[in-house]
């Protein structure tokens, strides 16, 4: 014992200068947004064999759970092909250059990317997850990411084959939202505590709101695809300054068990850019 504490005197300042470098470390890449994504980038990088490995055992004793999703999936989407796509104005003339235009004249709108999740966190304040899919598989910066479930959150930072998703759990993510019975227009949010809980927030009070309501995605979206599920309203509060409800919400997907996910491809988003930015010039 008494050389330990000869060490510990010895080597003091070096221990303090590590204890401190630590700990501006995680203040940094916690509060700084580049920081973080291109240290969870690396982090994936590195890490993706392990990562692959350890979720092979994973997956064998989640085939049966994995099944039923997939089913579940498949049903889901057989549900809701028309959200996916856009009927042109029949009074104009509609014309397409290198879009896919089914027989009944029917824009595809969304494509789904198939990717699997090889690292994800859920107890911090900012929760990534990483996907086996990037730049070289079609992927790019602020895509969505979806599950069998509901949505997942957005794509962040891409390499060649890996690419980061900020989660809904995450203190920056925000996603405008419905419910889904049609009224309400409000922003969801994590408020950092509970993993299972998310916040919509703006819901006036003229809207009838009450608990098992279901909340999906806005069809003002760019991003996501009108009417992905989110959740279900959990609790109903009164946010006495504004006037408007507070809806915790209980998260359609489980976080801590997602092992794969859709990275979704907005085929008009650019042009839905470029209409909006000449509006701001204008």
């Amino acid at each position: 014992m008494r050389n330990v504490f000869l060490f510990i005197r010895r080597y003091a300042v070096f221990i303090l200068f590590l204890i401190l470098q630590g700990i501006s470390l995680s203040m940094l890449f916690s509060s700084n947004r580049f920081h973080s994504t291109y240290f969870g980038m690396m982090a994936g990088e590195v890490s993706g064999d392990i990562n692959r490995r350890a979720n092979n055992v994973e997956e064998y004793f989640a085939l049966r759970k994995e099944n039923k999703k997939l089913r579940d999936q498949n049903a889901f989407l057989l549900s809701n092909v028309p959200s996916g796509q856009l009927m042109p104005d029949t009074g104009y003339k509609y014309v397409t250059d290198t879009a896919y235009v089914d027989s009944v004249k029917q824009f595809l709108q969304y494509q789904y990317l198939s990717a699997k999740v090889i690292s994800n966190s859920v107890f911090l304040q900012q929760n990534y997850l990483t996907l086996h899919r990037g730049s070289e598989q079609g992927v790019s910066e602020n895509m969505a990411v979806v599950g069998a479930d509901g949505i997942i959150g957005t794509v962040v930072g891409v390499s060649k084959n890996m690419s980061l998703v900020m989660s809904l759990l995450h203190k920056q993510s925000k996603v405008i939202a419905i419910l889904k019975k049609g009224s309400g227009l409000g922003e969801i949010t994590w408020d950092g505590r509970d993993p299972g809980l998310l916040v919509l927030r703006k819901i006036p009070k003229t809207v009838v709101v009450k608990k098992g309501d279901e909340v999906v995605s806005s069809p003002y979206s760019d991003k996501f695809p009108p009417g992905s599920r989110i959740g279900w309203v959990d609790n109903v509060q009164q946010d006495l300054e504004t006037n408007t409800y507070i809806l915790k919400v209980r998260t359609a997907v489980d976080f801590s068990n997602v092992q794969h996910a859709y990275v979704v491809k907005n085929a008009l988003r650019e042009e839905m850019n470029e209409v909006q930015l000449k509006q701001i010039k204008e």
